[in-house]
C-alpha cells in the first residue's frame, strides 16, 4: 500500500506543526480488504480505513484537513465528487485535551488498485493511479472564513 506513505509525506510538508514534529502524525491501516474479480488475473483492489491521529494539535483544523482534501483531489478523487463516498470516506473526531491543545482523529476510506501480470516468465505487480475526470473539476472559489482572518498558511497548488 503506497497511500499511507504519501499522505504521511504531503502533511508533514505542508502542514507546519507536523514538519516541526512528524511524531505527532499516527497512521493506521484499519478494516483492509482485498478485492479481486477472480479471472484470468491476480489484479486486486486494496480497500481500507485509513486513520490518522494527529497529537496535541494547537492550529486551527483546517491547517490539516485543507491539505488532506489537496492530497485528495489527486489520490481519491471520488471522496470529494461523489456525494455518496463523501458522506461517509471522509470522518473526524477532535478530542479537546485543554484550552489549546487537541487531538484529532481523521478516517478516510481509501482504495488502491493494483495490476499484476505475466511478465517474462514471472509476475509483474504495478499500482495504477486514479481515474482523474478531464474538465476543471477545481476552478472554484471558495468562500471567505467570515472572520476577516488567515487561519492556515498559502499551500502550494
Amino acid at each position: 500500500m503506497l497511500k499511507p506513505k504519501l499522505l504521511r509525506e504531503h502533511l508533514t510538508r505542508l502542514v507546519p506543526t507536523l514538519a516541526n514534529d512528524p511524531d505527532k502524525l499516527l497512521v493506521f491501516i484499519e478494516d483492509g480488504k482485498l478485492r479481486t474479480n477472480w479471472g484470468k488475473s491476480l489484479s486486486f483492489e486494496y480497500q481500507y480505513t485509513l486513520k490518522m491521529i494527529v497529537l496535541d494539535f494547537a492550529d486551527h483544523a483546517d491547517t490539516v484537513f485543507v491539505p488532506i482534501l489537496l492530497w485528495l483531489k489527486t489520490h481519491q478523487p471520488e471522496l470529494i465528487l461523489n456525494a455518496d463516498r463523501q458522506a461517509s470516506g471522509i470522518g473526524f473526531v477532535v478530542e479537546p485535551l485543554s484550552h489549546e491543545t487537541s487531538d484529532i482523529e481523521i478516517k478516510l476510506m481509501l482504495t488502491e488498485r493494483v495490476k499484476v501480470a505475466e511478465s517474462n516468465g514471472g509476475l509483474e505487480v504495478m499500482h495504477l493511479g486514479e481515474n482523474i475526470p478531464s474538465g476543471n473539476l477545481w476552478a472554484h472559489t471558495l468562500p471567505g472564513l467570515g472572520l476577516g482572518e488567515t487561519v492556515a498558511p498559502a499551500w502550494p497548488s
